[in-house]
């Protein structure tokens, strides 16, 4: 495998948009699903006071029934005038994502269902990006990639994002069950399996049962200690793994407004760990600014109306949040940061496309710059893209006096950035960068064996990063870069107040 660093899926917003164009509100249907349909009673589970959350106004002129975000997204998308939850619907698919774990299952079930000889239909539609198992010297990985390229070369996919440079290709194309981060561009994306992929990459189509909306309203002026990332733990382990089984979640309120297109791309992207279907993110300002300079498509912002019906709404003051973490084994086992300050680890990893954004670099690197001291425990960084890699290097950390991320982190004394990858948040082949491989000496006896690590990735099941010994603590970046410093797990209060 070339050593050279690849685009990685979670680069789908930045690259993929730009290149292929695609708007997140396009006029053409999006790669997304909406509208409730039934009546649903409203509950309110009222966590703090915040202030009244006031609703835009719909874009899309008068309806006969009033519809949620998804409901209208789902609706142009399968050209018909009004959808209710439940419905089945035929929706044109704008773009299709595949990557070097289920690319070429994907490809297969294509011509095996199509014929050998079929085409895609349409090659400016799809985007393959290796970004998983990419840096190994594992012959199966390797080969996927090799499979992947050889479809892509024969079916004359324009967006083909190779591992090294081969002069004709631009995009990689995948799926990914963390695809729903784009819906803090205000478009419907949800991950879908091979046998749908297959049937997409011939038809453009794919059948999809219209979800209901969960409504999660967060007011109150965000704390300097607190990240997005907080913020959905908050919500995951308030509704659990399973609370929003086949729905959608929109996030709303003046917090989600006051937040950054990063921040808001981490509370889409865990809301496949509560069962979501999709997540969603009202545009605005913020919206239109990140796009400009990522797509040249006409678009059309949608928002769900006054009337619209929500399975239920769950109300947060963020101002009263503290730092949290989710414990072993399960995204939704909730606890705050402070209550697990005895919790002695042996690691600490930051990245993947949840925690490996540019943004959450600066916040680490603001954590050890503010401290002044050296990581108790090894500290990995794997950057999510080749542009966060880049910023890494470059951009310098406010308030440092012009040091970058980089130096920072080796001052604090972590391991240098490694090449932009999924890396070991999914496991992967045993020499992946940073994988969990064998056990540890626990702090407490003797008798048990595993590995402690805190990390900024999506989630934290038995084997999800190596050895399914491994005890996996998720966390915002300040709370990683916090425990990195003491090697326990902290409260990132302890060096930021």
């Amino acid at each position: 495998m070339a050593s050279s660093a690849t685009v990685s899926s979670s680069a789908f917003i930045n690259k993929v948009q730009k290149d292929v164009g695609l708007s997140t509100f396009s006029t053409q249907p999006s790669f997304s699903i909406q509208n409730p349909k039934k009546t649903v009673s409203r509950k309110i589970v009222s966590v703090m006071a915040p202030q009244q959350f006031e609703r835009k106004p719909a874009t899309t002129g008068s309806v006969k029934t009033a519809m949620t975000m998804t409901e209208k997204i789902l609706a142009r998308a399968s050209e018909k005038p009004q959808l209710s939850p439940g419905e089945n619907v035929w929706v044109n698919v704008d773009v299709l994502m595949t990557h070097d774990v289920c690319g070429p299952g994907s490809f297969a079930i294509f011509k095996t269902e199509f014929g050998q000889n079929a085409k895609v239909w349409d090659r400016e539609k799809i985007v393959v990006i290796p970004d998983h198992y990419i840096f190994t010297a594992d012959e199966r990985a390797n080969r996927n990639v090799d499979i992947l390229r050889d479809y892509c070369i024969e079916q004359n996919i324009k967006y083909f994002y190779d591992i090294k440079d081969l002069g004709d290709f631009k995009v990689l194309l995948g799926t990914d069950s963390h695809t729903c981060t784009t819906g803090a561009l205000g478009q419907f994306a949800t991950g879908i399996g091979l046998t749908d992929a297959g049937f997409v990459l011939g038809t453009g189509k794919l059948l999809l049962k219209v979800p209901p909306t969960l409504r999660f309203v967060m007011d109150g002026e965000m704390p300097n200690y607190l990240l997005a990332k907080d913020l959905i733990l908050q919500i995951i382990g308030e509704i659990s793994m399973s609370g929003a089984t086949y729905k959608a979640m929109e996030f709303v309120g003046t917090t989600v407004e006051s937040l950054t297109m990063e921040e808001r791309m981490t509370l889409c992207n865990m809301v496949i760990e509560a069962g979501g279907k999709n997540g969603v993110v009202p545009a605005d300002s913020t919206t239109y600014k990140y796009l400009e300079d990522k797509t040249s498509v006409p678009y059309e912002a949608v928002y769900s109306d006054e009337q619209a019906r929500f399975v239920s709404e769950y109300r947060f003051d963020v101002s009263k949040l503290e730092p949290l973490v989710a414990k072993p084994h399960s995204p939704d086992n909730r606890a705050l940061a402070r209550e697990c300050k005895d919790v002695k680890i042996d690691r600490v990893y930051i990245g993947s496309c949840i925690g490996g954004k540019t943004e959450d670099f600066l916040a680490a690197a603001k954590v050890f710059l503010a401290s002044g001291k050296k990581v108790k425990v090894p500290t990995f960084l794997v950057p999510a893209t080749q542009k966060v890699w880049m910023d890494v290097y470059s951009l310098p950390v406010p308030g440092s006096g012009g040091k970058t991320c980089s130096q920072i982190f080796e001052e604090a004394g972590c391991d240098t950035p490694a090449s932009p990858t999924c890396g070991a948040c999914m496991g992967g082949p045993r020499d992946t960068y940073a994988r969990l491989n064998e056990p540890q000496a626990s702090y407490y006896t003797i008798l048990y064996w595993n590995t402690v690590c805190v990390s900024t990735t999506n989630r934290n099941f038995p084997g999800r990063m190596g050895h399914k010994e491994g005890q996996i603590y998720l966390a915002s970046p300040y709370t990683a870069a916090a425990s990195a410093l003491t090697g326990f797990v902290t409260d990132p209060r302890e060096f930021l107040q």
